[in-house]
């Protein structure tokens, strides 16, 4: 901020008046800096205000200090959740600058935690415009560029084959009448082209997503047909007769479906168009022209599943250790994953995962042959009404190969109509990933030829439901399955085998004991499953605190372990004599982390858990209890601070941290944002010989050709899409970097070995480089499209954690490159490494 005080411009023959406004402009300004200096941010805020409405030219001179004045402001009001204050606030703000790109970024970030993406993303895009180079606008767009236009658009856009079977069949059906059509769920508007371009009269189409409807505008503008493709930016469910289309059409186009077929609402989508906006179906008898009649496209689809192994989802979705680093999991604690569909639950949640089978790494094995699910005519309005309350339809499966049930992995075939139909199999070359049932709950996953995999599965909810998995197999007397605990009667056993497993379920229950179901992301599974991390951790944490005060520490922890030998070792038992100051150790990591647990079993240490979930407090507590630590061991960090945002701060008054642990990367493979600011604070919050975790990361990368990472990330061209003019449009919301990337499963040519791209030090920054230049030598003639990268994570100079290993629960990211560089074996290729604040930029030196 300047401490200069502004200078007016007096007019020469301003009078009075102009003598007025002065004295009140310059009044004003004292008052704001007096304000400023008692952090009376709203009042300074309004004198601004006042001072600029009087005197725009004195715009550049305060135009800092506003924008500190009005952030802080920002910020009390937030905290106040004063929403509609903050909004009018920043709206003021963008009237006085409105080509202001920070005032513009700041407004979006605002937005965002409210969870407002579509016009978060607008503020970042327009910040983006009015600086290219402002790289903290840059980093937000591309976060939320994900959210508004998702990556299966580019995608599906350059599948070439899913586009000529949708056009061919929208075709046929416009030629034999259907003139009059309706495109639910229209996106980038491509099949209401098709319509119109295969000679339909009136074409409406629909879309929700604000960023989408405006995109399909200038997409139909484009290629000419804004004119006749009327477009509706709302939910068919709220078009109505003639308010917002004239009369009923047609014919209904749409690719409302996700990976388990009904996610996207099209049942009830369906149902509602029948209802209202289609004409009458054409019944068999009739023989008319279809112009008379209402018909869908596509017409039915068949779902089919399979029973599989795959190591990958079962690490994702079922904790599989027992012991971590010294701690035990008690059998009291069970861990899920979101991906469940429980019978007794009344949350709507998605039963499924995705996954592109054919790239999962690892691979699968097919358990079962495939099997069909359930087909759905979605122009026979009673089968879509009966689908919702009909009940569950129970499946029997033979298995085929010996394995660990791991998934249910479900695909369907979508048939357009009676000639076209398009496949989203794991064996097809498609746009589409496959819907994942991970298995969870039962008493023994290995199955054998023989045995039967039994299932409920029905529609509710908007989803596809496959529930209640269970067991049947061959060496039981009596057919007894071996079942979800939690299901009770899903088997019509025959009331002897019903009984006998009533007996069997009361000689193996338990005492009244406290149980905690605790869902955790996939992500968390996988790091709790992840061994080295764990060990790493614990390793790193012995050695920090052995430095502290060897001799105390070493015998603590003789204490320790012999009370655990006895069966009574507490948190309180683990001195000889007196009991010394404990050392505090701080986690703050991202997410469910049993790390202050490890760290309780390292003599006098008090460790503090920022985990936010009431059910993870739980675990957390009952995993303590089962590995003899006293209530009183662990702290939970969030009931000591009043702001979750402030969570760095002393542990007393009079204390410091031995060890703060913070999350670096992101499970995407993203740098966390904000961490070198965390590591600054965090910094002056250790004591003498105390360490944060990780010390330091260095980032690897290679140069690789990858013609999967290009069509992912952008439409190639025309082409692809029959000649419709889209990829201009769509690809302003391409983003540079893909994320959650699995290195292992990439279909990709590496062009180089890998190499150190970055180093990001968190104990002594004065190490850390902002700008470099990295030579990279070719081992392999090429195109270049893509730079994937890595970390390695250093918890001291031996310590190292790697999150490209098999082990690792994070994924990786890649920087794709907007034009390809061919490069001949024994080149150099020059990378620029820039690094600001948490964003990585990498591009290529020409």
């Amino acid at each position: 901020m300047s401490s200069s005080r502004p200078r007016l411009r007096r007019d020469a023959g301003g009078g009075a008046g102009a003598a007025g406004r002065d004295e009140l402009v310059s009044q004003s300004l004292q008052s704001a800096e007096h304000c400023l200096g008692v952090q009376d941010f709203g009042t300074a805020y309004a004198h601004y205000l006042l001072v600029l409405s009087l005197a725009p030219e004195l715009k550049d001179n305060v135009k800092e200090t506003f924008q500190y004045t009005l952030f802080r402001w920002a910020e009390e009001l937030d905290a106040l959740n004063r929403i509609q204050d903050l909004l009018g606030c920043y709206e003021q703000a963008l009237k006085l600058f409105p080509d202001d790109e920070v005032i513009c970024n700041s407004m979006g970030e605002h937005l965002f935690r409210m969870g407002f993406r579509d016009e978060a993303a607008g503020y970042f895009h327009k910040a983006v415009k009015l600086n290219p180079d402002f790289n903290d606008a840059k980093e937000n767009f591309y976060r939320v560029a994900n959210w508004l236009v998702e990556r299966w658009h580019f995608i599906m856009l350059n599948d070439t084959k899913r586009n000529m079977i949708y056009n061919a069949a929208i075709q046929k059906a416009v030629c034999l009448g259907s003139k009059s059509v309706l495109d639910i769920g229209a996106g980038t508007g491509i099949l209401s082209m098709f319509a119109k371009k295969a000679g339909a009269h009136s074409v409406y189409a629909c879309e929700l997503s604000k960023t989408m409807y405006e995109l399909a505008c200038d997409v139909v503008a484009a290629n000419k047909m804004e004119g006749g493709i009327k477009l509706l930016h709302m939910k068919s469910l709220d078009i109505e007769i003639p308010k917002h289309i004239p009369e009923r059409v047609s014919l209904v186009v749409t690719e409302t479906v996700d990976a388990g077929l009904f996610g996207e609402g099209i049942v009830e989508s369906l149902i509602h168009a029948w209802e209202h906006l289609l004409l009458q179906p054409k019944t068999k008898d009739e023989h008319g022209n279809c112009e008379k009649y209402g018909k869908v496209i596509p017409a039915s689809a068949v779902i089919f599943g399979m029973a599989v192994e795959c190591a990958e989802i079962r690490r994702h979705h079922r904790v599989g250790v027992k012991d971590i680093a010294g701690i035990h999991l008690p059998t009291n604690v069970k861990f899920q994953s979101p991906a469940y569909s429980s019978v007794d639950t009344e949350e709507t949640i998605e039963p499924y995962t995705t996954e592109k089978m054919s790239r999962v790494p690892g691979g699968y094995l097919a358990l079962t042959e495939r099997f069909e699910i359930m087909t759905v005519d979605f122009n026979n309005l009673e089968e879509l009404k009966s689908l919702a309350t009909k009940k569950p339809d129970k499946i029997s499966i033979p298995v085929k190969k010996e394995g660990i049930l791991d998934a249910i992995v479900v695909w369907f075939v979508l048939q357009l109509d009676d000639e076209h139909s398009l496949s989203t199999s794991p064996s097809e070359e498609t746009c589409w990933e496959q819907a994942v049932y991970p298995v969870q709950d039962l008493a023994d996953y290995w199955i054998k030829p023989g045995d039967h995999v039994m299932m409920e599965v029905s529609c509710q909810e908007c989803y596809l439901r496959i529930q209640s998995i269970s067991v049947l197999g061959l060496e039981c007397e009596m057919d007894v399955a071996k079942s979800f605990t939690k299901s009770k009667g899903l088997l019509s056993l025959g009331n002897e085998a019903e009984l006998c497993s009533a007996l069997a379920n009361l000689q193996t229950s338990k005492p009244d004991a406290i149980e905690q179901t605790c869902v955790l992301e996939s992500m968390e599974i996988a790091l709790l499953n992840n061994i080295p991390y764990h060990e790493g951790f614990k390793m790193a944490m012995r050695k920090v605190l052995s430095s502290l005060t060897p001799e105390k520490l070493c015998q603590a922890m003789d204490t320790h372990c012999q009370n655990n030998e006895m069966g009574s070792g507490t948190g309180q038992n683990n001195t000889v004599q007196s009991t010394p100051e404990p050392f505090y150790v701080l986690d703050v990591s991202e997410g469910f982390s049993i790390l202050p647990i490890i760290a309780g079993t390292l003599g006098q240490v008090k460790p503090y858990s920022s985990v936010e979930k009431d059910q993870h407090r739980i675990a957390l507590d009952l995993i303590s209890e089962a590995n003899h630590f006293s209530k009183e061991t662990l702290e939970f960090w969030l009931r000591h601070v009043e702001d979750e945002s402030a969570v760095l701060q002393r542990p007393k008054s009079d204390k410091l941290w031995s060890i703060i642990i913070l999350d670096v990367i992101e499970p995407s493979g993203l740098i966390q944002q904000e961490i070198m600011e965390k590591a600054a604070i965090s910094r002056c919050l250790l004591q003498s010989g105390g360490k944060i975790f990780p010390q330091y990361v260095l980032m690897f990368g290679l140069l690789v050709e990858s013609q999967t990472l290009v069509e992912e990330s952008a439409v190639q061209g025309t082409e692809r899409t029959l000649g419709l003019n889209i990829a201009p449009f769509i690809n302003q919301f391409q983003v540079p970097i893909r994320v959650f990337l699995d290195l292992s499963s990439l279909p990709c040519i590496p062009l180089s070995k890998p190499v150190e791209l970055l180093r990001l030090d968190l104990m002594t920054p004065y190490l850390n480089i902002s700008n470099r230049e990295v030579k990279v030598h070719i081992c392999k003639s090429g195109k270049v499209t893509a730079i994937p990268f890595w970390y390695h994570m250093y918890l001291d100079e031996e310590i190292r954690l790697d999150t490209s290993s098999e082990a690792s629960h994070w994924k990786q990211a890649a920087v794709v490159l907007d034009n390809p560089i061919q490069v001949e074996m024994g080149e150099e290729l020059v990378l620029s490494v820039e690094h600001h604040k948490s964003n990585v930029s990498i591009t290529v030196k020409q």
